[in-house]
């Protein structure tokens, strides 16, 4: 009997799941709920919370939707895997219930918190124990929620990722992982264990962690009444979590030193994979341990990730707002723009109105058009600076990870959102300098082979990849730098007087 294995992928905007064959590696059936974005909470300006309800209520659709379509049985469902977006806080009470909407990754709420840390723990022991200031990042966060919601925090039993709050649904377990608790800032790199130093320095009892388990392994089994709930039969297991960036570079087989990964989907994503505790003496990019990490005869692996926040969900707004009635579909959108030319006639985007960005130390300066000419620019040259813009923020952040010596030639992404459209992978291609491969893979693929490894139904890495199709491949044009460098010079300019 063929085996199948289930993917889910715990986004801002929607849940994706999908089913794969084993034996082909090849999904055989995908789904996204809702077909819109997921709303987000907003009730101050920096702040973005999600119902983790909302994710469960999502999950359910989302897998019975892939099963109807798959036409499959259930028991041949042999295991889950689960990506999920990074840094949120999902915090429970002994009842395994949220006590309030998780604080999500773009919520910039923490900003103050994490430097105060930084400068209380001292910079250099920050780095070298966690490669990373605490930031924005998710023990800052619950940092905020003791100092703002005392009696709320002391309810806690459990602290959570978003995956690891999935993962506790359907198993009735609470587990996280290492890779896990590194994106937190919770992980001490030269102990090898969850920090002391930080949990005493913020006042956590070590008590609300939940325990690390490996990345690929047995972590609990489908319980009766998830199963039920799900069309799934009860005992299946979940075998492989990571966060999404992680799995993203994991789903396009970049495991390895020199090996790097993109996305651009709601945020924008650039991952590469060293073999040293590396770190930026700023933090506007951040080392977490990646998925294979020690992984059998492997060494040090981790995955050092910069972040735009605001990529795909820039092209959304754009798409919602610039036209009354029916908004665009973004192949119309991508049309329009190409009517520009390179450099969008002296017009410049700043893409960041998604929160506190990492790259620019964590400031929110918000978007911002510049050079806007009344008589001179319109709807192409708007939705063309956009993809140059989120394109240029992604080389400002690409020159940190080449500044601390993560050198790439190739970069691989899935052939998904921001990549489908031709404009944004030649402006990519470019201004990055370096060739791009795009996949026929995503989030909810990876994380299913990611399962089959974690239940041994792949003995090898290689072996889960082997159905890993490369769709298409671009390459820089040297015709083609030399304006985009002009374009980037000019948005540099911009950016530098922002800040």
């Amino acid at each position: 009997m063929v085996q199948y294995l289930l993917g889910l992928d715990i986004g801002s905007s929607s849940v994706k799941a999908s089913l794969v064959d084993s034996e082909t590696g090849q999904s055989v059936a995908s789904a996204q709920s809702p077909s819109e974005e997921m709303s987000m909470l907003a009730i101050h300006s920096g702040w973005a919370e999600q119902d983790p309800e909302m994710w469960w209520e999502h999950v359910l659709k989302s897998t019975k939707n892939c099963l109807q379509k798959s036409g499959i049985n259930s028991t041949q469902v042999a295991a889950i895997g689960i990506s999920y977006q990074m840094h949120g806080l999902v915090i429970v009470g002994k009842d395994h219930k949220p006590l309030r909407p998780a604080i999500i990754w773009c919520d910039s709420r923490a900003v103050a918190i994490g430097d105060q840390a930084l400068r209380n723990l001292g910079e250099s022991y920050c780095l070298e124990h966690f490669l990373n200031s605490p930031g924005n990042f998710t023990a800052s966060k619950l940092k905020w929620v003791s100092e703002n919601e005392p009696s709320l925090f002391d309810k806690i039993d459990k602290i959570m990722l978003p995956g690891d709050y999935i993962a506790m649904r359907l198993t009735g377990e609470i587990n996280t992982t290492d890779a896990g608790l590194s994106e937190g800032i919770f992980w001490d790199y030269q102990a090898g264990d969850i920090s002391g130093k930080l949990l005493d320095h913020f006042g956590f009892n070590k008590s609300i962690m939940a325990n690390p388990v490996p990345v690929f392994s047995s972590q609990g089994k489908l319980r009766a009444e998830a199963a039920k709930e799900i069309g799934l039969c009860e005992g299946t297991q979940v075998s492989y979590r990571a966060g999404d960036q992680p799995n993203n570079a994991f789903s396009l087989n970049v495991l390895n030193p020199g090996e790097t990964a993109a996305t651009a989907g709601t945020s924008g994503v650039i991952y590469s994979v060293t073999d040293k505790n590396a770190f930026d003496r700023k933090s506007r990019v951040n080392t977490f341990i990646h998925v294979n990490n020690k992984n059998k005869e492997v060494g040090t692996r981790n995955g050092v990730l910069l972040c735009v926040n605001g990529t795909g969900i820039l092209n959304s707004w754009l798409r919602k707002n610039i036209k009354s009635g029916s908004p665009y579909d973004y192949e119309q959108i991508n049309a329009i723009a190409s009517k520009a030319p390179i450099g969008a006639e002296g017009l410049s985007l700043l893409p960041f109105g998604n929160g506190a960005e990492r790259i620019l130390e964590n400031n929110a300066i918000n978007a911002s058009f510049h050079g806007l000419n009344f008589n001179q620019h319109n709807q192409s040259h708007i939705f063309r600076a956009a993809q140059e813009g989120i394109v240029f923020a992604l080389k400002y952040g690409f020159d940190i990870l080449q500044e601390m010596g993560l050198k790439t030639n190739v970069i691989r992404a899935g052939h998904a959102n921001m990549f489908l459209s031709p404009l944004f992978r030649e402006a990519f291609v470019n201004t990055i300098g370096a060739r791009l491969e795009l996949y026929d893979t995503d989030g909810a693929k990876g994380a299913a082979l990611g399962a089959g490894v974690g239940a041994g139904i792949y003995s090898s890495f290689p072996q889960a990849f082997k159905g890993l199709k490369m769709i298409k491949s671009e390459e820089p044009v040297s015709g083609k730098q030399e304006p985009y460098r002009k374009a980037y010079d000019r948005w540099l300019r911009f950016l530098n007087k922002e800040k």
